[in-house]
């Protein structure tokens, strides 16, 4: 309408939706008038690579939320879920958490959708496995491990303490790795306070249809990482995924039935289904080089939910990572405010800078500027770098990691979040959306 301010309005707060937001604020002048719309579900980032110390009650949970208010001045917060986008008309509609609808103009638009768990068709696992992908779940696997520690320990029957204290993580890729790599350490504490349970075998399972684990990385560091989980008993079960949940354990592709009560889902990410109702590839929305969307001029797009051309690899489009989700979101900023006049549009070209996965304990695998390195040296790496990719909380993160290194580990259940509350995400068009991010080194 006339006399209204020009609004870019932004979908999604994950890695790529506040990268975008902060990298549009720095560029635009104070004095241009231009009002900056960020919608999400939650009011603060999520940093998705440290759920799985989260779980393992290393850090505390608000450690890893940024508050987007706080560190976004002068970005409107619009709490909701977004459910359809109307690019004819310059409109979208979102639902906020009560319920209700709401209709937002926009001059400009940037899609950072992100991403949503990728759920096979396997029987039983939206019933009985759960998803990790935010806080909720990270929370819940966390007393849900101590819970089976603790009814072990008063169980009668061998079998079922055996059951309770077997834990299978599906997906052997950076975030699956990751569980699988603190699980022993985290129930080997708890366990340490139930006499009941001395001489008790705790089995940590990983599975995964890949030849090895993190099978995207560098052989070398593969292998690391494989060291690291065998010393610690975890079992690997490579070329092998689970064939059907129950509530009494799983049966696994090879045939065998594994008694358990705990099974994390962690196989990997799918685009948001939001994108749908625009040209996609493998999913993904179709983007050129500079993050616009052909034929829809007002339209950018970044992140997992998009596909952004590889220019260092012709024909291919980036991978769904947070490193390549934050330097397209800045990216998508920064080209938002030139279509408005303010600074040059630019072509996204991004070298990989390598990755860090964290192992839990003194352990870690790194591959800074694509030098493999393992052990202490690379937990160093690992941790500094998180320190710097975090848009807030480094003092008490940093704090966190000093205390779980002098003291014993708490190992209490909250009680916050219950099963019913992480159900797997199955999102389909029009549900609930908002557990964004992938990474590698930059996340």
């Amino acid at each position: 309408m006339d006399g209204d301010p020009t609004r870019v309005v932004i979908v999604g707060g994950g890695f790529a939706g506040y990268s975008a937001a902060r990298a549009l604020r720095r560029a635009l002048p104070e004095a241009a008038g231009i009002e900056i719309v960020i919608v999400n579900e939650t009011d603060y980032f999520l940093y998705l690579p440290l759920l799985p110390e989260v779980a393992a009650a290393v850090v505390d949970p608000r450690r890893v939320t940024v508050s987007i208010p706080a560190t976004l001045p002068g970005v409107r917060l619009a709490l909701g879920t977004v459910t359809s986008i109307a690019p004819d008309k310059d409109r979208l509609s979102y639902t906020d958490p009560e319920g209700s609808v709401h209709e937002l103009r926009y001059d400009r638009l940037i899609i950072a959708a992100g991403s949503v768990t990728k759920l096979l068709p396997i029987p039983g696992v939206a019933e009985h496995a759960h998803d990790f992908r935010g806080v909720a779940e990270a929370l819940y696997l966390r007393d849900h491990v101590i819970r089976q520690v603790e009814l072990a320990a008063t169980a009668d029957s061998p079998a079922e303490r055996d059951a309770r204290c077997t834990f299978v993580v599906v997906g052997a890729g950076y975030t699956g790795t990751e569980v699988a790599a603190q699980g022993p350490l985290f129930t080997r504490a708890v366990q340490r306070r139930h006499r009941e349970l001395d001489g008790q075998r705790t089995r940590w399972l990983l599975l995964d249809l890949a030849p090895k684990v993190l099978p995207e990385l560098d052989p070398r560091l593969s292998r690391a990482a494989d060291r690291v989980l065998r010393k610690r008993g975890v079992e690997m079960l490579t070329g092998t995924s689970v064939r059907e949940a129950t509530t009494e354990g799983v049966w696994i592709t090879s045939g065998e039935f594994v008694p358990t009560r705990t099974i994390a889902w962690c196989v990997g990410v799918r685009p948001d289904p939001l994108v749908a109702g625009f040209e996609t590839q493998r999913g993904r929305l179709v983007v050129d080089t500079t993050l616009a969307v052909p034929g829809h001029r007002r339209v950018f797009a970044c992140g997992d939910a998009a596909a952004v051309p590889d220019l260092t690899r012709p024909g291919e489009v980036t991978a769904m990572t947070a490193q390549h989700a934050t330097r397209q979101g800045t990216l998508a900023g920064r080209n938002v405010a030139a279509s408005l006049g303010f600074g040059i549009t630019r072509e996204y070209k991004h070298h990989d800078l390598g990755f860090v996965v964290d192992l839990g304990g003194a352990q870690a695998a790194a591959n800074p500027l694509h030098v493999p390195l393992s052990g202490w040296v690379a937990k160093l790496v690992t941790r500094a770098y998180h320190l710097l990719a975090m848009p807030g909380n480094r003092v008490r993160t940093a704090v966190d990691w000093l205390l779980d290194a002098l003291l014993p580990r708490q190992s209490v259940q909250l009680g916050l979040v219950r099963s019913a509350a992480v159900p797997l995400d199955t999102t389909e068009p029009g549900d609930q959306r908002g557990r964004r991010g992938r990474r590698s080194c930059g996340g």
